[in-house]
This record gives C-alpha cells, sequence and structure tokens, in this order.
C-alpha cells in the first residue's frame, strides 16, 4: 500500500470516529451557537489547485477548478457550515451551522478567483419568541435555500422546516417553522433533511420546496423526496446510485437540480459527487436520476462537502460554490471551492 493510500485510509478512519463523537455529542455541539450577531475574522488560505496529484490540472467533468480557500477562525461558534446560499451578485453569501448559527460574508475575487473573505458576520438562529432556536434543541441546520427574500432552512432530528424573512429583518429574522408532512417523524435519525431547493417562478414547480433526505430511504432503497405546496404535499424518490448520500442541493436553472452528493469507506475515506437532475423527473410517484457533473475523492481537495450555492458571473458564466463541514473538529477543514460549468 502506497504512503498517500495509506494516508486516505487513516484519514477516513479518524473521520469515522470523528462523526461518531459528533453525535454523540450533540448537546455539547449546541451549545457553541453564536450567543449574539457580531462580527467575527475568517483568514483565508487559498487553494490553487483542486488535484493533490496534478496541480497543473483545471478541467474536471463538466467542471473547471477557479480557486479556493480554507477558513479558519479563533471565534469558537466558527464551523460545521452544511448549507449555503450565494446571492446573485456572485459576492455576497449566507450559511448555516451545525449548532444554529448563522455566518454571512462577502468573497474577494482576484483575476477571477477568490481572494479573501470580508464584512463576515455570525448570529444565532432566532426563533418567534425572539430566543435561539438552539435552546429548545432545534440546531442541526443542515439545509438551505432562499425565495424572495425569505430563505428556508431544513433542521435534522427534530425534522422541521422554518422560514426566515432575511430581507426584511436580516439576521434578526425570527423563524416560523412551516407544516410539513407527519411522515418527516419516519426519517432516519441524523440522515433526514439536507437538501431544500426553491425553484424558481420560471420553474414548472414554482412555489413549491423541494426536499431531498440524505439516507432516509424508500423500500427500493431510494432517497425519499417531497415536494410541499401550501398545504399540498407529493411524494418522489431520488435514486440512490453507488454508496453517495445526499449533502445539500441547489436550483441550476428553471428546470435542473444540482445534488451535492458524500460518500465514506473506511478504506477509500470520503467521497464528493455533484449529479444534475431534471425537474421533469421530479414528480409525484416518479424516481429521479441525474448524471454526474463530477465526482472527486481525497485524491482532491475535498472534506465533508456539505453546500452548494450558485452564481452567474459578470462574464455570464454559471459558477458552483461549495462550502464543508468541519463538524468543529481539528482534524478536519472548512473549504470555500469554486468551479465554473464549462462542459457537459
Amino acid at each position: 500500500m502506497s504512503v498517500r493510500r495509506r494516508r486516505w485510509s487513516i484519514a477516513g478512519i479518524v473521520f469515522a470516529a470523528l462523526c461518531f463523537a459528533v453525535v454523540s455529542l450533540a448537546i455539547a455541539e449546541a451549545a457553541r451557537y453564536a450567543p449574539a450577531q457580531s462580527s467575527i475574522t475568517l483568514e483565508t488560505e487559498p487553494i490553487r489547485s483542486f488535484d493533490n496529484r496534478d496541480p497543473s490540472r483545471t478541467r474536471f467533468g463538466a467542471l473547471e477548478f477557479r480557486g479556493g480557500l480554507v477558513l479558519t477562525s479563533n471565534n469558537e461558534a466558527f464551523g460545521g457550515l452544511s448549507g449555503l446560499f450565494v446571492e446573485p451578485d456572485g459576492e455576497h453569501f449566507i450559511s448555516v451551522s451545525d449548532n444554529g448559527s448563522w455566518l454571512r460574508g462577502r468573497m474577494v475575487y482576484r483575476d477571477g478567483r477568490l481572494e479573501r473573505i470580508v464584512d463576515a458576520e455570525i448570529a444565532p438562529l432566532i426563533g418567534a419568541d425572539g430566543t435561539p432556536l438552539a435552546r429548545k434543541g432545534w440546531f442541526d441546520a443542515e439545509a438551505l435555500t432562499e425565495r424572495d427574500g425569505i430563505l428556508y432552512v431544513g433542521f435534522e432530528r427534530v425534522e422541521q422546516i422554518v422560514r426566515f424573512d432575511y430581507r426584511r429583518d436580516g439576521l434578526a429574522a425570527r423563524g416560523e417553522p412551516i407544516k410539513v408532512p407527519s411522515d418527516f417523524k419516519t426519517f432516519t435519525f441524523n440522515k433526514s433533511i439536507e437538501c431544500l431547493a426553491a425553484p424558481p417562478k420560471s420553474s414548472a414547480l414554482a412555489d413549491s420546496l423541494i426536499v431531498v433526505t440524505e439516507h432516509s430511504l424508500d423500500v427500493a432503497g431510494n432517497h425519499r423526496g417531497f415536494l410541499l405546496k401550501g398545504d399540498e404535499v407529493s411524494r418522489f424518490s431520488v435514486k440512490r446510485v453507488g454508496d453517495f448520500d445526499v449533502s445539500d442541493c441547489a436550483m441550476l436553472d428553471s428546470d435542473t437540480l444540482l445534488l451535492l452528493e458524500r460518500s465514506y469507506a473506511p478504506l477509500r475515506g470520503l467521497g464528493m459527487r455533484i449529479r444534475r437532475v431534471p425537474l421533469a423527473s421530479v414528480k409525484p410517484g416518479m424516481v429521479a436520476d441525474g448524471t454526474p457533473l463530477i465526482e472527486a475523492d481525497l485524491g482532491y481537495q475535498i472534506d465533508n462537502m456539505e453546500g452548494i450555492g450558485v452564481h452567474r458571473n459578470a462574464s455570464g458564466e454559471t459558477i458552483l460554490t461549495l462550502v464543508s463541514d468541519d463538524n468543529f473538529s481539528v482534524f478536519q477543514r472548512t473549504l470555500l471551492l469554486q468551479f465554473a460549468l464549462v462542459g457537459e
């Protein structure tokens, strides 16, 4: 076994142990939520190449690597980022974390590549009564999407979706739970709501919320999915391919959903995949499937990738931004990666 392969195997074993510790210490994790809205300094280290074995390579499947950052901070509430929304300007972003905190900031570019993060702020997710949601156990925020200035956040463990009027109130917005179907309570513990997407008004699924679970599977072994539209609920599935589970999603355009997926095996370690799923297959009773845009393992600059955002830059290119969840571990990293969609 090569040194590199041994290193990946050891990293995988360490990651498994850390994940177990994170689940076991969920209450301690929740205590790390941001106590109040405040500025936060993010130190950044550039990621200049995606392939650890061939730094000159820039093309990966249908994507072209456009740079990235390793993010660190002395703020103890920083970390665990599990959902991402990038605003249309391609600069401002907001994320949610496993401990019930918001993180927002502005991405600064040089020659089209990420250079640093400025104007960063952190804050607790607030409930309708004005107190942090983490205080009542609603802290495991795993999914995030936006429609018309409203942010929707999906919470694992309590299996709830909460709406925040971000356009009106910013990080001080108070969350209001939306109605969800009773069978949300049948999800597999800690493997439930990971994908939330809000199709635009031009979409055939406008006014619906798309929900896809991480590893709560139907009788055929596929990811359970839901279309929520007011009091209307429709159910579908997403084909589970290989040992990948869903970790986030985002709308690519009015007709296409992007699924961010991850895999883990003790000897192989972590893997990442992005699948393009046509909305035409997201229908009641159907099994949606799609084609991979990229697949990567620990030979590349990945970690526990859990958030994806989409925007168009000034040149009209479609840019995908990914963020990783470090599980508040010194053995993992918070990565911010960007790719341009350049081919099929």
